[in-house]
Order: structure tokens, then sequence, then C-alpha cells
């Protein structure tokens, strides 16, 4: 090293009468879990407990026939025709959902996309939540990724969006 180079003390004095201030009312877990992405007991079950609604949605799906007409599927269960649709005579932006999840179930892609874009995107998100769901249960941690709120709520929006946009179109068109 050059004898004109100067010398910095980045560590500071040998001795010092400086102390943190004590943490009044910090709560430290007293254990972590090994991972962010290990599931609890209780965890285990609510995944396990979603992945069966979301089978008896798919499996209500398969009991019914999509309508023809492409709205109207949900009357099978005994529900009234759609409000919106009856008020206004136009179809709600989830007018066709139901049947297009009729379809996705029957695996006839097209046509649930041609009833309800949006219907048919959240039949496909249900049908592969299901496995992943009960992989990642079974295992006691996620399976390939970590959801949180980026991870559900994007494509939830996008979902969303997508519902509006194509009814906003089917408006316009008649």
């Amino acid at each position: 090293m050059n004898e004109q180079s100067p010398k910095i003390d980045i560590a500071g004095p040998e001795s010092s009468d400086y102390s943190p201030p004590a943490l009044r009312g910090f709560c430290v877990p007293e254990a972590y879990p090994a991972s962010p992405s290990t599931l609890s007991r209780r965890e285990r079950f609510l995944v396990i407990a979603l992945a069966i609604g979301l089978s008896g949605v798919l499996l209500a799906a398969r009991s019914v026939r999509p309508d023809p007409r492409g709205l109207g599927t949900h009357q099978q269960f005994g529900l009234p025709p759609c409000t919106f649709r009856v008020l206004f005579h136009r179809p709600c932006p989830t007018c066709g959902m139901t049947t297009a999840w009729a379809h996705m179930v029957r695996g006839q892609v097209v046509a649930a996309m041609r009833t309800n874009v949006g219907g048919a995107l959240l039949a496909m998100v249900a049908m592969g939540a299901v496995p992943w769901l009960l992989i990642s249960a079974v295992r006691g941690r996620w399976w390939g990724w970590i959801p949180n709120s980026a991870t559900i709520g994007y494509p939830a929006l996008g979902i969303a969006v997508i519902t509006l946009v194509v009814w906003v179109i089917r408006l316009a068109i008649g």
C-alpha cells in the first residue's frame, strides 16, 4: 500500500458507551417456520377445504347441461333468470359464466370461450388449482410457487378486466 494514501478507520473507536435503545412492546416469535412455503396444520386444512370447495363447484358445473342459448344454465339449479337481463334486456358481465363452466368441465374450450371468456378462464384456474392445492396440502409445502397478494390479485384483476371488456364489446355489437 502506498504510504501517502490516507488510512480510514471504518470500525469506529475501540470502546464506546453507546448501547441501542431497548425495544419495548416488540414481540419476537419463539420459532419461525422452516420456510415461508411450509404449511401449518391449520393452513393445510384450509387448503384442503378450498380444494374441496372448488371441486364442488366443478362437479356442480358437470351436473348441468350447457344451455344452447349460451346463458341461463344456472336456472337448472332452481335460480331465477338474470335480474340485469330481465330489467335492462341486455346481458350482464357474468351472463353465461355457468354455461362456460359447464362447457369447460366437458372439455369444450372453444364453446366456453364463446359463451363467457371470464367464466372460461375462471374454470381453467379452478381446474388447475384443485390438484395444485391437494399436492401442496399433502406435501405440507407449497408446490411450485407461494401464493401471495400479487400472484392471486393480478390474475384475478386480469380476468375481471377481460370479462368487462368482452361485455362492453358484446353490448356495442348488439
